[in-house]
């Protein structure tokens, strides 16, 4: 079997590996900064790559994941007081309220709930592909998913009006 470099095409490797990145910590210099890191552990142990295991991109997924691990254990726990703080400053708008408030769903997830919806709607992979990262049966992934993405719904529910724009009451309207 004639041995395939996994990162000759690069370029859509680093999308899918940014996109998972930012979905588990962010978007902007942090998630460049992890996705580095992955590429270059990646080209440092070129040589564990084993092909027949699948292509090239659970096998980055698989860095990827211990690299955000690594991130977000060094990174500084953010108070809600300050993430609360920081939005009502900018005047942000519904649509920004709305990702604050998934984020905090999100946060209070158990890990392997967070690496679940991470996979499947960050780096937009088939749950088949995701079995194949985390050695589950494709099965387990969907089942496991789904209980996440309950916990997510009943969550956002249960929020008050005011962590739902669209659902609040419009604002009334000041004519000059």
């Amino acid at each position: 079997m004639r041995y395939r470099d996994p990162l000759a095409n690069p370029a859509p490797l680093i999308r899918r590996v940014y996109s998972y990145v930012a979905y588990r910590i962010g978007d902007g210099p942090d998630a460049e900064d992890v996705t580095s890191e992955v590429f270059e552990r990646a080209l440092r142990y070129r040589a564990s790559y084993d092909q027949a295991r699948g292509h090239a991109l659970p096998w980055l997924l698989g860095i990827a994941r211990t690299c955000v691990d690594d991130a977000l254990t060094r990174r500084p726990p953010a108070s809600a007081v300050e993430a609360a703080d920081q939005a009502s400053s900018e005047d942000v708008e519904g649509e920004a309220l709305q990702r604050l408030a998934m984020a905090g769903v999100l946060a209070r997830l158990d890990e392997r709930a967070q690496d679940l919806i991470a996979l499947r709607y960050g780096s937009d992979l088939s749950a088949r592909q995701i079995g194949e990262i985390l050695g589950m049966k494709t099965n387990a992934v969907e089942v496991a998913l789904h209980r996440a993405l309950a916990r997510v719904r009943a969550e956002l529910e249960e929020a008050p009006p005011e962590a739902h724009p669209s659902r609040a009451e419009p604002a009334p309207r000041v004519t000059p």
